[in-house]
């Protein structure tokens, strides 16, 4: 099944690395380099590890210093997949390059490329080195210190208990750090209100908190809020589990893989089984967006979600008692 290329080969071999090429295209920004990569295939043939599985796969390998191999590209037609094809040649590969000297072999593999990724950390690939990318027009945007908005959030417990909801902060809170204050409201709408500091500072706190007092009540808890005054967060939990998580600008912080972004939008279903919201509502106000610029100003934003679930005292942070 599985067999070394041979010149004759040129025609398949370069017709699956056609068909590689096309599945996974290149990032749009970098140059077509395909006549180059072309060339370089027919140099390969007879030098370097040049792999056939019949007429649906292909596997091109070389040995790089005295212990490295690099894998330039394994790649199985699709209607050939989850039969063990892909398994094999890599076999074959790690099998001629022990026999040449190497004990790591190394590729790589594009971040969007989930299912490459999945099964090569099945493997037992591991991260070496990150290759990033940034669009001029953001990284300028970025170093030239994008004045940033105002960060904030609170935290709703599904509960008319406000004095459970306040012994439970009272325990929970000294472990996350030093607070200048917090503040427990409520019940308004059968939701009891946190507003903390500390939380007002650190997003990641805030849903930390969102969770805890969720297990510890078994209760319904939303944790929301603004980040620099661009971003609004959500995270609905039930009984300590994140069951629908929202940001109004996903990628803000930086470029995500498609699934991820995708689960960034909220869950009307979700929304409208825990909180009564109308599942049309949510999906009219709790957009996405690639740029705050194409969304209402967040602190306006997280007012109006918070308003389609029947919450209040969502759209500020911690407020000093007078």
């Amino acid at each position: 099944m599985i067999r070394n290329a041979t010149a004759d080969d040129l025609p398949l071999v370069r017709e699956l690395w056609r068909a590689f090429e096309d599945e996974i295209p290149d990032a749009e920004w970098r140059e077509d380099d395909s006549a180059e990569d072309l060339r370089k295939l027919e140099d390969a043939l007879g030098r370097e590890i040049t792999l056939l599985a019949n007429d649906v796969g292909l596997a091109i390998a070389e040995k790089k210093g005295d212990r490295l191999g690099y894998l330039h590209i394994l790649y199985v037609r699709p209607e050939a997949r989850g039969t063990g094809v892909a398994a094999a040649l890599a076999r074959e590969v790690v099998s001629q390059l022990r026999a040449r000297g190497a004990d790591v072999l190394e590729l790589d593999v594009l971040a969007s490329n989930d299912g490459a990724r999945a099964v090569y950390e099945r493997w037992g690939f591991t991260p070496v080195e990150l290759t990033l990318a940034a669009p001029l027009d953001v990284l300028e945007q970025r170093l030239a210190g994008r004045p940033a908005g105002p960060t904030f959030g609170s935290v709703h417990v599904q509960t008319d208990d406000a004095g459970s909801v306040e012994r439970a902060v009272q325990k929970l809170l000294p472990r996350f750090g030093r607070s200048a204050g917090t503040s427990v409201g409520g019940p308004r709408n059968g939701w009891v209100a946190v507003h903390d500091e500390l939380c007002d500072r650190e997003p990641k706190l805030l849903q930390r908190l969102g969770r805890e007092l969720s297990y510890a009540l078994a209760a319904v808890v939303l944790a929301i809020g603004v980040e620099e005054g661009a971003v609004v967060r959500y995270t609905l939990f039930d009984r300590g589990g994140a069951v629908d998580e929202y940001a109004s600008v996903p990628e803000y912080h930086g470029e995500l893989p498609p699934g991820d972004v995708v689960a960034l939008g909220a869950n009307p279903t979700v929304v409208a089984r825990l909180t009564g919201a109308a599942p049309a509502h949510v999906r009219e106000v709790a957009r996405t967006a690639r740029s705050p610029e194409e969304l209402p100003p967040a602190p306006e934003l997280v007012e109006a979600i918070a308003e389609v679930m029947g919450v209040a005292e969502a759209g500020h942070g911690w407020v000093p008692s007078s």
